[in-house]
């Protein structure tokens, strides 16, 4: 004899809820547990809500992450190739899209302009935010003031998949026009 749990009324986000969703299921998990406690498929199927085709979205999960290799490969796949699968609809691509810029902003929001960089590790993350992922080769300064505040952070010169061109002249000139007592320069490669 198969018993349905009751559906219990979610105080919080007004949704209908059983009793085996809050407990064992990936975004009851989430209300009692760290995030860091689930697994890279049990938060897409945080985020995707449900599954398509009548299947749950932990098997959509899966299935992708399977498929692609690991959840970086599968948020940098294109979007036509995500569609093509037949089993992910544009709004996922959607947010399968927006979670890579959306983690690129958090971390850049730990450094934000105006506050001082205290660390090499402090540069090196807000670099990394920055830069990571990107297709191209990318030369770049972060302009400092007397206390090691970003004054502003400049993309100089972009290159193509293996070189750029770098000009001190054009790094200089940007620093006296931005009155910066002190320059880091990253590049992405």
């Amino acid at each position: 004899m198969l018993t349905l749990a009751k559906p219990q009324r979610n105080q919080d986000e007004g949704v209908s809820m059983t009793s085996s969703q809050t407990s064992g299921e990936p975004r009851g998990r989430l209300q009692t547990d760290n995030a860091s406690s689930l697994s890279d498929t049990e938060l897409l199927a945080v985020l995707f809500q449900r599954g398509a085709q009548a299947k749950p979205a932990i098997e959509l999960s899966e299935k992708l992450l399977q498929h692609f290799g690991g959840l970086r490969p599968l948020l940098q796949s294109e979007p036509q190739q995500l569609i093509k699968l037949g089993c992910v609809s544009t709004a996922r691509v959607a947010i399968l899209k927006a979670l890579p810029e959306l983690a690129k902003r958090y971390f850049e929001a730990s450094l934000p302009r105006g506050q001082a960089i205290r660390s090499p590790a402090d540069t090196e993350s807000y670099l990394i935010a920055k830069l990571r992922d990107l297709p191209h080769e990318l030369f770049c300064c972060l302009y400092l003031d007397n206390r090691h505040r970003i004054i502003l952070f400049d993309e100089l010169f972009r290159g193509t998949i293996d070189g750029t061109s770098v000009y001190p002249r054009e790094v200089v000139k940007q620093a006296l026009s931005v009155n910066a007592a002190a320059v880091i320069v990253a590049h992405n490669r």
